[in-house]
């Protein structure tokens, strides 16, 4: 089985930095799509950043100041966060899907990790 584990989440002040990982095991097959989502107490899960096809795209809420990237030969996921706001904080999965159009849509992807807690406050 698809086995994704989360770590680096943590509490930051504002205008701090911090990198998520995401280790990826079990799978035989290439993902088309591997993302970050993150979700806020009583809100839904959004999509932060995914890199589909070599092809990334970020949500406008973190758009030069986050960072995905992919470490291929040890099947890891990062996100590099820097500049951290409040409305930052929140659960953060990875999550990946066979479906290249999958982008941002919950639906499409998969496999999920358990999340990593990260909270931005003064």
């Amino acid at each position: 089985d698809v086995r994704l584990v989360e770590s680096g989440g943590a509490s930051v002040q504002p205008g701090g930095s911090l990198r998520l990982s995401c280790e990826a095991s079990g799978y035989r097959y290439y993902f088309f799509c591997m993302a970050w989502f993150r979700q806020a107490p009583d809100k839904e899960r959004d999509g932060v950043a995914h890199v589909c096809r070599n092809e990334i795209y970020y949500s406008d809420s973190v758009k030069g100041r986050f960072t995905i990237s992919q470490d291929n030969a040890n099947n890891i996921l990062y996100l590099q966060m820097d500049s951290l706001k409040p409305e930052d904080t929140g659960m953060y999965y990875c999550a990946v899907a066979f479906n290249v159009y999958a982008l941002f849509d919950v639906k499409k992807y998969e496999y999920w990790g358990r999340g990593t807690q990260v909270t931005v406050s003064a």
